[in-house]
């Protein structure tokens, strides 16, 4: 059952529009800084961060720090 509810937070994760936007944008180049989401999408730092930890939390991306 444990595996169902990992699929189920996955599929859920791209319920969002903003969600499948970030993955439309990075299937055009893998790696974006914040900023560039920011600018692409107009949302503030702090909107685009909870979608990149939604996505990261459902295993769509990894980050790191530069």
């Amino acid at each position: 059952m444990r595996i169902m509810k990992k699929l189920a937070d996955i599929f859920k994760s791209l319920e969002d529009e903003t969600r499948l936007r970030i993955i439309a944008l990075l299937l055009e180049r893998e790696e974006l800084c914040v900023c560039h989401f920011m600018a692409v999408l107009q949302l503030p730092q702090s909107t685009v961060s909870r979608h990149l930890a939604h996505l990261k939390n459902a295993g769509w991306l990894s980050d790191r720090r530069a």
